[in-house]
C-alpha cells in the first residue's frame, strides 16, 4: 500500500474501536456510531494507542492492551471531593464524566465530575479510567493528510471536536471519560 496511507504524525486517522476493562466490560464502543477521527501525533488519544497505531493502514485490525501509564495514567490525586453545585456556572450542564479545567494563579488543572447530587458535585483530579489496565480493539477505517487548518488547531474538523462554547476556558475538547473524544459539555 502507498506509504501516504500509513498512520504517521500529521495524518487524520479514522477508527472504529471498543474499549474494555480487565474484566472485559465494554466501557465504550463506536459500533453504533460514526468512526472516531483524530490527528495522529497531536495527543488526541491516549499515548499508548497513538504509539500502537503508528505505521498501520486502512483495513488493519489490532488489539492494544495498555497499562495505566500508557492510557489514562495512575491514580495520584487526593481522591474525589464534594463541592457546591454553585461552583459551576448556573447554565452549565453538569454530569458524571464531564471534564473541565480549573485555573488558579499560575496553573491550569484537569478535573472530572464523578457524581452529581442535589446541591453538591463530586469531582476528582484523576481521569475516571486512571489506574486501569484497558484494552482497545481497533479497526482502522481511514487515513488521510491533515489540512493546514487541522494541523494548526491540533485536531481534525468535525462535530465531535466542536465544543460550542466559543473558547470559554472552562473546558476543552477531551471531556469524554470513556476514552472516546468529544466536545465540551460544560458551558453549553
Amino acid at each position: 500500500m502507498d506509504e501516504n496511507q500509513r498512520i504517521a504524525d500529521g495524518k487524520v486517522v479514522s477508527i472504529h474501536y471498543s474499549l474494555t476493562d480487565e474484566a472485559g466490560l465494554v466501557l465504550y464502543s463506536t459500533e453504533q456510531e460514526d468512526a472516531m477521527d483524530f490527528l495522529q501525533g497531536a495527543g488526541n488519544v491516549v499515548p499508548g494507542l497513538e504509539k500502537a497505531l503508528a505505521g498501520h493502514q486502512v483495513g488493519d485490525h489490532l488489539q492494544v492492551v495498555l497499562a495505566p501509564e500508557e492510557a489514562f495514567g495512575l491514580r495520584q490525586g487526593a481522591g474525589p471531593r464534594s463541592v457546591p453545585r454553585e461552583s459551576f456556572p448556573a447554565e452549565a450542564e453538569v454530569y458524571p464524566g464531564l471534564h473541565f479545567l480549573v485555573e488558579d494563579d499560575d496553573d491550569v488543572t484537569d478535573w472530572w465530575v464523578v457524581d452529581v447530587e442535589d446541591d453538591r458535585v463530586v469531582v476528582d483530579r484523576d481521569h475516571p479510567l486512571a489506574g486501569l489496565k484497558i484494552t482497545y480493539d481497533v479497526e482502522v477505517v481511514g487515513v488521510r493528510d491533515a489540512t493546514p487548518e487541522e494541523t494548526a488547531q491540533g485536531h481534525p474538523e468535525g462535530a465531535e471536536w466542536e465544543d460550542g462554547c466559543d473558547d470559554c476556558d472552562c473546558c476543552d475538547d477531551t471531556n469524554d471519560p470513556s476514552g472516546g473524544l468529544g466536545g465540551c459539555g460544560g458551558c453549553g
